[in-house]
């Protein structure tokens, strides 16, 4: 696993899997956006966003989270949420982010 931009990521092959941290705000939404471009710009085409220590999701994140999956579409690659808490899922599935992404 490597950090880059203080987020922490790992890859294998054509998969990247990037670490959010535990509150999702502007400061570490820009980091993980970030960190996702550049797996992006390498190639990646399957991008995981782990969100195992993340307890709050606030707007101005869930709209960075926007630009990543926009991002990952235009790049053809596909994107997934995992190990997501139950209010952060309800925050994603009323704001339609779900439409756009796997949730696992």
């Amino acid at each position: 696993m490597e950090i880059n931009n203080n987020v922490s990521v790992q890859t294998s092959g054509e998969t990247a899997v990037v670490y959010a941290n535990d509150y999702l705000n502007k400061l570490t939404g820009e980091k993980i956006e970030r960190e996702c471009r550049r797996q992006l710009e390498a190639g990646c085409k399957t991008l995981v966003v782990n969100f195992a220590e993340t307890e709050i999701v606030n707007s101005i994140g869930v709209s960075i989270l926007l630009g990543v999956i926009d991002a990952a579409s235009n790049a053809g690659a596909k994107i997934v949420f995992s190990d997501v808490n139950n209010d952060t899922i309800e925050l994603f599935e009323m704001l339609g982010l779900t439409k756009h992404v796997t949730v696992s």
